[in-house]
């Protein structure tokens, strides 16, 4: 369940102090368990040689008396030496030859195995539990030697392990306490060092957070170097945050006074044709505010367009493989009727069962050629003809749109496919957004659309009344899956 997880440290002080202080702890730890092993290794050598000092003191005391028997006299300071401040158990055997006991703690356990551990030539060192105790026994052979014969001893001295293990301990606490030390001091500088390393971005921060709403300007101050590319982009961010506000803006203006010129015209009339004294006269005003109507509904459905095309972007747009000839003749049939009211002879020319593959979005690729006939039959004039014309050259596709109407000019050209450039005063009225809107689609769809003179027009008199043929060239597509997506 989501609410059993534990949170993430949003903090970045917080986390850096995480990432220093668990391996650090990881290490002290890794640190104690071997400084414990050495602690105790130090306390066995320093204890071990007064252990061995005693045991040397006890052998030089063992001699072979008048009787050939071995006999000790047992130095006080033999044992006085091991005394200490953990009131350890001192305990101590003589032995003659093997099974022979001649003093001390008979039932003192002296192993036989191998040695665990060695300090000096003839002594040995060995752990084993007397009396319930834990003990370190230290055990030298000798001999002791009359005038006609020499007797094998052996000396063991055993000590209680309370004082090795409390110095033990000692040294791993002073270790201890100098690791948490460090690791104290080390968190506590990290975390100044952050906090003043984070100055800079809390300046940063109230300098945002003092910006009004409107203030997109880039951010100029001054950061580190990690956090440059940061800023670099919150100003990439902004600086495109700021284009689209002001597109927004001008497209918004520009859209308001598209649709309130048609409304003005469409009350006008509508108030003119009440007035009217006579029937004709009310019937003009109402067929100029139909017409007004009518202007108003394209324009309105241009701005949908134009807004998608806006929204779209070559990494987001849904393309398709179709088949470019088949989208064509179905869009050049569903507006044949509106150019035969109009008075213009609309045709249509491509391979004859042979498909032109494209890769793009059928819906913005109706509209584009939706938008090149309806400014053909729009401008063009009664009595004209438009073509529509579809087909291949190397590794393009061609889509052309071509009448033989007024034209444009060559010099004006570039500004009829501004958004919201009107060429001329006169003619039809419109919003000057068709061929904005193929071009923006074509940019979209990879394709690159050219203005150029009618088929017909005579050569030296480019753009001056001899039609006008709008092209546009596609990346051809591969031919496999492409004739069923153009419906």
């Amino acid at each position: 369940m989501a609410w059993l997880r534990p949170q993430a440290p949003r903090s970045l002080s917080t986390r850096l102090l995480l990432w220093l202080l668990v391996p650090l702890s990881l290490l002290a730890g890794l640190g104690l368990v071997d400084a414990y092993r050495e602690a105790r290794a130090t306390a066995n050598a320093v204890l071990d040689r007064v252990l061995t000092g005693s045991a040397l003191a006890i052998a030089e005391r063992v001699a072979v008396n008048s009787e050939g028997e071995l006999e000790v006299d047992v130095p006080y300071v033999a044992l006085e030496m091991l005394t200490s401040a953990a009131e350890d158990r001192v305990f101590y055997k003589v032995e003659g030859p093997p099974g022979t006991f001649v003093t001390g703690y008979r039932q003192l356990p002296v192993p036989e195995t191998t040695p665990t551990a060695r300090m000096a030539h003839d002594v040995r060192f060995a752990d084993a539990v007397f009396r319930g105790a834990p003990v370190r026994i230290a055990i030298l052979s000798g001999a002791a030697a009359s005038r006609d014969r020499s007797i094998s001893f052996r000396v063991s001295v055993a000590e209680t392990t309370t004082a090795r293990r409390a110095l033990a301990r000692d040294i791993l606490v002073r270790t201890a306490l100098r690791q948490m030390m460090l690791i104290v001091i080390a968190a506590t500088a990290v975390f100044l060092g952050i906090r003043r390393a984070l100055r800079p971005l809390a300046r940063l921060e109230e300098a945002i957070d003092r910006r009004s709403p409107d203030d997109l300007r880039p951010i100029r101050h001054q950061v580190p170097r990690e956090v440059g590319r940061l800023v670099g982009a919150i100003n990439g961010f902004m600086l495109r945050l700021s284009e689209a506000l002001a597109a927004l803006r001008r497209f918004t203006g520009n859209a308001s006074h598209q649709i309130r010129t048609p409304l003005t015209v469409i009350r006008t009339q509508i108030e003119l044709a009440r007035r009217a004294g006579d029937r004709q006269t009310a019937l003009a005003a109402l067929d100029v505010a139909d017409q007004a109507v009518a202007q108003s509904e394209r324009t309105l459905a241009q701005l949908l367009v134009l807004a998608r095309v806006d929204e779209a972007s070559a990494d987001r747009m849904d393309t398709a493989p179709l088949d470019l000839a088949e989208l064509a003749r179905a869009v050049t049939g569903e507006l044949e009727p509106g150019a035969a009211r109009a008075g213009l002879d609309l045709g249509f020319e491509a391979p004859e069962g042979e498909p032109v593959p494209v890769r793009g979005n059928a819906m913005l690729l109706r509209e584009l050629l939706r938008n090149l006939i309806e400014n053909a039959i729009a401008y063009a004039g009664a009595g004209c003809r438009a073509t529509v014309r579809v087909g291949m050259e190397g590794k393009t596709a061609l889509l052309e749109v071509e009448d033989n109407g007024p034209g444009i000019a060559a010099a004006a050209r570039a500004r009829a496919v501004t958004r919201f450039e009107r060429l001329s005063a006169e003619g039809p009225q419109g919003a000057g957004l068709g061929l904005a809107i193929v071009d923006e689609i074509a940019k979209l769809m990879g394709a690159r659309m050219a203005l150029r003179d009618g088929r017909d027009a005579p050569a030296g008199e480019a753009g001056d009344g001899q039609g006008l043929r709008v092209c546009l060239r596609f990346p051809l597509a591969d031919r496999a899956g492409a004739g069923a997506s153009g419906a």
